[in-house]
């Protein structure tokens, strides 16, 4: 802007143009992010600034337009002059947006130069050589046609409504921060350097991605996409939704099948090396996409989440499941990343195998393992009902099922600890509200086992197979009929290394 800077040294006054100088312009909640103000027009707020962004285009920000406040009037100051020198008022290109060609001609004669005005028009002419631009109208109406508005930046003001009568949605602006999930803002700490990777790999059979990768003070944050095809979420819709949509009709086998087949669950271990050190994970969150096809008409679109396959240019006609992982740097200050390399474990998932119901002293069940095909023996040594006997405490206004039955068996051949459990079919009785405290001054404390049923116990049996111990589901009363069911635990996909750069 140097006909900017010699215009401000001649100090030419252009107050009778609407172009009032001043030392010290007052900010509006309208006045774009990163603007620079050169000049008011004394009335309403009016004023005009360049906005670092876009060079030195030159906007009127009109503070009671609201909800339609800025606007582009000339592409720098040179143009704003000429512009000037043919409509004679500021005025004129301030209200342009707002009028068609004829309405701007009746202002223009409605309005004329004063004599005054004509004095300054002539100054700003002789001492720079300017011509007019004939039509001002033709010439403003194109910049602002060609200008996309969403774009230009704003402060938090604008979007509060209590400031702005009209405030728009807030845009969420994209940076990843250390400490954070998704579109949590850490005003404390700087965002990430996205260093972009681009690569796409398959593990099994699905599809991963990883878009880029972020550089903090910290440690590096990684975002892990899996991608789901269109026709496996249709599949898996049309197997489970009916009985998703009256899910307490499912049984506990039902629930878990469905949870180890949906699409979008993607559990594993992500280990990352970065220039040959392993670091360690420090935070981790995820979130999941559906495309539109698969969300009902009265739900309304995550514009947040959409925001993520935006960025990275990923397929909004695609289930996504997005992994955001940070690990700590091993050096005491961030270093130069050469060279990354990512290893992923799948979690084990529970596949069910045969049950037992009321099963004896002695009986045996023969187990076959669902991947490998091995056969186990599994062999009942104890069976025996029994009752828990809390301690009362604190939860004095609750009573808790307590009367459960215990099976101790082993395994032939044994299995890994974690590989294999032997569980109740059936959930724990919830507790029932009794009202005030027992005379005795007691309440139960706990329930073994937790929401899914009780855990098997080791028992060490002098070098031969461990002896396991599973315990029932409580119940508030006695029960001869237990129905047991045998799960393995597995991964279905074997460990994979990825160099990501």
């Amino acid at each position: 802007m140097k006909i900017f800077d010699k215009f401000r040294k001649l100090e030419i006054d252009c107050s009778l143009l609407g172009l009032e100088q001043s030392e010290n312009f007052v900010e509006y909640y309208c006045t774009p992010k990163n603007a620079k103000i050169f000049a008011a027009s004394g009335i309403d707020g009016i004023h005009y600034c360049t906005v670092r962004q876009f060079g030195e285009i030159i906007f009127a920000v009109s503070p009671m337009n609201f909800g339609d406040c800025v606007h582009p009037i000339a592409r720098n100051f040179e143009d704003l002059l000429r512009l000037l020198l043919h409509c004679g008022d500021i005025a004129a290109l301030e209200q342009c947006y707002a009028w068609d060609e004829e309405q701007y001609k009746a202002f223009l004669i409605d309005c004329p130069v004063t004599e005054e005005q004509q004095a300054v028009l002539d100054e700003i002419k002789n001492k720079y050589g300017l011509e007019p631009i004939e039509n001002s109208f033709a010439y403003v109406k194109k910049l602002q046609a060609e200008f996309d508005l969403s774009q230009i930046p704003y402060n938090e003001d604008y979007y509060d409504p209590e400031m702005n009568a009209a405030a728009p949605e807030a845009p969420i602006e994209w940076a990843v921060y250390y400490d954070g999930g998704f579109w949590t803002k850490h005003s404390r700490s700087r965002a990430g350097t996205e260093i972009l990777i681009n690569k796409y790999f398959q593990w099994g059979s699905q599809t991963l991605y990883v878009p880029a990768v972020y550089s903090c003070s910290k440690g590096i944050v990684v975002d892990i996409c899996v991608k789901v095809e269109a026709l496996q979420l249709q599949s898996y819709f049309d197997k489970w939704m009916p009985l998703l949509q009256c899910e307490d009709r499912m049984s506990a086998a039902q629930r878990e099948q469905a949870e180890r087949e949906n699409p979008l669950d993607s559990d594993f271990v992500a280990k990352l090396e970065v220039n040959g050190n392993e670091l360690v994970q420090q935070h981790g969150c995820a979130i999941s996409w559906l495309p539109e096809a698969f969300i009902p008409e009265e739900i309304a679109i995550d514009n947040e989440n959409k925001l993520i396959l935006e960025h990275y240019g990923m397929d909004a006609d695609c289930g996504w499941s997005v992994h955001r992982l940070s690990f700590a740097w091993k050096t005491k200050h961030k270093p130069n990343v050469k060279s990354i390399n990512l290893k992923l474990e799948q979690r084990p998932v529970s596949i069910e195998g045969p049950h037992l119901k009321n099963p004896k002293i002695g009986d045996t069940v023969d187990v076959i393992h669902p991947l490998t095909g091995e056969k186990h023996i599994l062999t009942v040594r104890e069976y025996e009902k029994n009752t828990l006997d809390f301690k009362r405490t604190e939860l004095s206004d609750y009573d808790f099922p307590k009367h459960h039955t215990v099976m101790t068996y082993t395994l032939t051949p044994d299995l890994p600890d974690g590989k294999f459990r032997v569980c109740d079919c059936l959930r724990n009785d919830s507790p029932v509200y009794v009202g005030a405290q027992s005379p005795d001054g007691s309440s139960a404390i706990g329930i073994i086992g937790g929401a899914d049923g009780p855990t098997a116990v080791m028992l060490s049996a002098s070098g031969k197979n461990e002896s396991h111990i599973a315990c029932s589901a409580l119940h508030f009363e006695p029960t001869d009929n237990v129905e047991w069911k045998t799960v393995f635990r597995e991964k279905l996909c074997a460990d994979i290394q990825v160099d990501l750069m």
